[in-house]
């Protein structure tokens, strides 16, 4: 019977998760099954991944076959590597503990790797989201600077318009004032008048 190592899907449309499973080659993907082994979440950054590293090594130990996206998985935890080393086991020719020394100091060099790598983009993150910040205080100066010369401009005409309704106003009551002073002294304006007459003829 040939055995896989492979990835089972579940989750919602949109959203997968898979079952890191040892199946049959010719059972369905989302079929029966014989182990679970692990986890996979690719929708979380970094990825989720829950591996049992040592049923992984026992697995591939007994000949499964992992397939190339479970191979990558295998490969990200270490499971390769360990099952690589403990081929190196059981043949003489290196001893248990250098194995477990170098898996060790390769998962250590992993995860700085990993946290190097959250933090570059947690600052990245941070770096753009200054960037984007500064970019809107900028464009919100320039509102608020328009803003302002358009009141500005707004109170420049309600001036003008004011000040000549307040010139109309004062020609108004200029006209009025020299018509008042016409009708309290008539007398004035018909001698002015016959003067002008007079000096005519």
């Amino acid at each position: 019977m040939a055995v896989k190592i492979r990835l089972q899907r579940h989750g919602k449309k949109g959203q997968p998760f898979y079952h890191i499973v040892i199946a049959d080659a010719r059972a369905a993907r989302d079929g029966k099954f014989i182990e679970k082994i692990g986890t996979y979440n690719p929708i979380t950054v970094p990825a989720t991944i829950e591996l049992d590293i040592d049923r992984a090594c026992k697995w591939l130990k007994n000949g499964a076959q992992p397939t190339d996206t479970a191979r990558s998985i295998l490969s990200y935890k270490g499971a390769m590597l360990k099952h690589h080393l403990q081929i190196g086991v059981d043949k003489g020719a290196i001893t248990q503990q250098v194995a477990d020394e170098k898996l060790n100091v390769w998962l250590k060099q992993k995860e700085e790797r990993i946290e190097k790598l959250k933090t570059e983009r947690q600052n990245n993150k941070k770096a753009e989201a200054k960037k984007l910040l500064s970019q809107e205080e900028e464009v919100n100066k320039k509102r608020e600077a328009e803003i302002a010369k358009k009141r500005q401009e707004a109170l420049d005409a309600q001036k003008a318009k004011e000040e000549v309704v307040e010139e109309g106003a004062k020609g108004e009551e200029t006209e009025v004032t020299s018509e008042k002073e016409n009708i309290e002294n008539p007398a004035e304006n018909t001698e002015s008048s016959e003067e002008n007459t007079e000096a005519q003829a």
